[in-house]
């Protein structure tokens, strides 16, 4: 394959990974947030925003996070302390993100981006992404750290029973999960596409849930599964160039078909599913007073 491809699929890749592994986090402390694609527009505008005013892109992601971590921080209060219901404060969460996002954007529309440099021929955040991908694996399953998010995903109330801060250590995991899908969403409008177009996630944010499904929870197939979904999308890029006689639409709705496709798959196997899935995923905890 052309070095070239493969360089354009990981950089497609590369914000669904950083979205992913942070909802990853999110729900192995039990939490389940809907709004990822809200948190990601919101990172996309704002990131375009900053490096506009700014120009610098650096300042620019360090906006997208901002704004992600904000987003993240609105919900973790209305679902962790005011125990809304997870599914449709997330939910909200995206409608608001795509809404304000338009609102904030519109002056936006048709200025030049301020792309983010390479280094080499390279994209920084493309290696920075793997790296994160490994910083989290050994978290989770290496460090004191990891073994008492996944205590508080699996059991809120025996973490709870046990001294553990169950409210605390989710609201971190939600302001970490909130942080990569606004650097995701910073990434789509700095590098990937250096411009601002409404609604420019494109349901990447839903496609970066599904992918933790996919990965059945584990940081490593999180990684693997943003490629291939990258891989795909690419891939059917290249083919509409080649006018083959394909309906553009098809092609187009060609990730998300798959994105259905491997779900129905993994849900069929029951077992995998059980053992990795946070017991406690999507469960409001409510402290003893």
């Amino acid at each position: 394959m052309d070095p070239s491809v493969i360089f354009i699929i990981l950089t497609a890749a590369t914000p669904l990974l950083f979205a992913a592994i942070g909802e990853l986090v999110v729900e192995r402390s039990g939490v389940l947030n809907l709004g990822v694609e809200g948190m990601m527009i919101m990172g996309a505008v704002m990131g375009f925003g900053a490096a506009l005013w700014t120009g610098s892109p650096w300042l620019g992601l360090l906006a997208a996070v901002a704004a992600g971590m904000a987003m993240s921080l609105l919900f973790a209060f209305l679902t962790l302390t005011l125990v809304s219901n997870q599914v449709a404060t997330g939910l909200a969460l995206t409608l608001l993100g795509l809404g304000l996002s338009g609102q904030i954007g519109e002056a936006f529309v048709g200025q030049p981006g301020v792309k983010l440099p390479s280094f080499a021929g390279i994209d920084p955040l493309i290696p920075f992404a793997v790296a994160l991908t490994w910083g989290v694996s050994y978290m989770l399953f290496r460090t004191k750290a990891g073994l008492i998010i996944r205590a508080v995903g699996d059991s809120h109330a025996s973490a709870h029973a046990l001294g553990y801060n169950v409210i605390a250590v989710r609201y971190l995991c939600v302001l970490f999960g909130g942080a990569c899908a606004g650097l995701g969403g910073g990434y789509l409008s700095l590098v990937y596409t250096p411009q601002w177009i409404e609604n420019m996630t494109s349901g990447r944010g839903w496609i970066a849930l599904a992918l933790v499904v996919f990965a059945s929870w584990l940081p490593w197939r999180t990684l693997l599964g943003a490629y291939l979904f990258g891989t795909i999308s690419i891939l059917a890029f290249l083919v509409q160039t080649k006018a083959w006689g394909i309906p553009s639409q098809f092609l187009s709705s060609l990730p998300y078909i798959v994105t259905i496709v491997v779900l129905v798959i993994i849900s069929g196997n029951r077992m995998m599913m059980r053992k990795n899935t946070p017991a406690s995923l999507g469960q409001p905890f409510v402290p003893d007073r």
